[in-house]
């Protein structure tokens, strides 16, 4: 298969601080990497040097078939990006940005309005268009910044936490808008420290911490290096809580995973129902009843702790029960 980006030893130094160790990515063509890490770890920077924004200290990288040192110009011809943060004029309609971005292109403006056309439709913006993008939702301004960077058609498409902010209707609604550029053959490199966004979109997963990829896999293959199913009890208390993670880390020859938020210790299942059977035992012995007592597989938010020793600092966010039809009468 034919590899849409390619990264080897990439390295960028801040003054005393070593933004990119060393960071080795391949990505193919038609697919998506998400890129996982704690704040600082590196991830918008290496996001940076693959979209030109930034020139590496070491290291080289191709995007599109074109290196990113010697042919610049065609990377940026070959690419579309979205930022953290909607980069689109609040002042101009959302029509007259996306015609403005395809007039920029070279489109010409009968181009570039059959361009602004089908992108707001497939976005689902057209009762929206003529309005200032000042007075868009967040969701609707994130679904307009995400058209604005398909303006050009690119080949590949770079989403630097392109949902943060987001309800989890808004999310779920351009996750969808994401997946239908990837079926149209759009190669996709997206940084998220929502987990669940990577385990529902990517194909493959890197993580980063500290400047270097530490990890890379399909979710199942991470998950699967804490081995499958994990054992999870829930203490009824925070005073249980310290008992609980005392008794299952005894019976453990794994990692041993704490939620105090939550209140929840869980192990991997390396002896099956022994380990269910010693754990339930010990904890009738010293008088804990626990709250919840479950097996479960492995979660990405598991992998993420044990690889990076954080837990993720985005939690789920909850689905508020509003339809997304209900963000055009809305004002940001």
């Amino acid at each position: 298969m034919e590899t849409a980006i390619s990264a080897e030893g990439l390295r960028k130094r801040y003054g005393n601080h070593q933004a990119l160790s060393r960071v080795d990515l391949a990505v193919p063509a038609g697919t998506i990497l998400a890129v996982l890490g704690p704040n600082g770890a590196g991830k918008t920077t290496t996001v940076r040097i693959l979209t030109t924004l930034l020139e590496p200290d070491e290291g080289r990288a191709t995007v599109a078939g074109y290196d990113l040192a010697t042919q610049a110009r065609d990377v940026r011809a070959s690419i579309g990006l979205a930022g953290q943060y909607a980069s689109v004029d609040e002042r101009l309609t959302g029509r007259e940005n996306l015609r403005l971005i395809g007039v920029l292109l070279h489109q010409g403006r009968r181009g570039a309005k059959a361009r602004a056309e089908e992108l707001l439709e497939q976005f689902g913006l057209v009762a929206a268009a003529d309005r200032p993008a000042k007075t868009y939702s967040g969701g609707m301004r994130r679904r307009l910044d995400l058209a604005a960077s398909l303006v050009g058609r690119p080949q590949v498409l770079f989403l630097d936490e392109p949902t943060t902010g987001l309800d989890l209707t808004g999310r779920r609604t351009l996750w969808d808008m994401i997946r239908n550029q990837v079926a149209e053959g759009v190669t996709v490199l997206l940084t998220t420290q929502y987990l669940e966004e990577a385990d529902q979109l990517a194909d493959r997963i890197a993580v980063i911490d500290r400047g270097t990829v530490i990890a890379e896999g399909t979710p199942d293959q991470l998950k699967r290096k804490l081995g499958g199913e994990r054992l999870e009890v829930s203490a009824a208390s925070h005073t249980d809580l310290a008992t609980v993670e005392r008794t299952l880390s005894a019976l453990s020859c794994g990692d041993t995973v704490t939620h105090p938020e939550t209140r929840t210790v869980s192990i991997p299942l390396t002896d099956g129902v022994s380990t269910i059977a010693a754990a339930a035992k010990g904890l009738e012995l010293l008088g804990i009843e626990p709250q919840d007592f479950a097996v479960r597989r492995s979660t990405l938010d598991d992998v993420f702790l044990a690889l990076t020793g954080q837990q993720s600092t985005h939690k789920e966010p909850k689905a508020t029960g509003a339809i997304p039809a209900s963000e055009e009468k809305q004002p940001a």
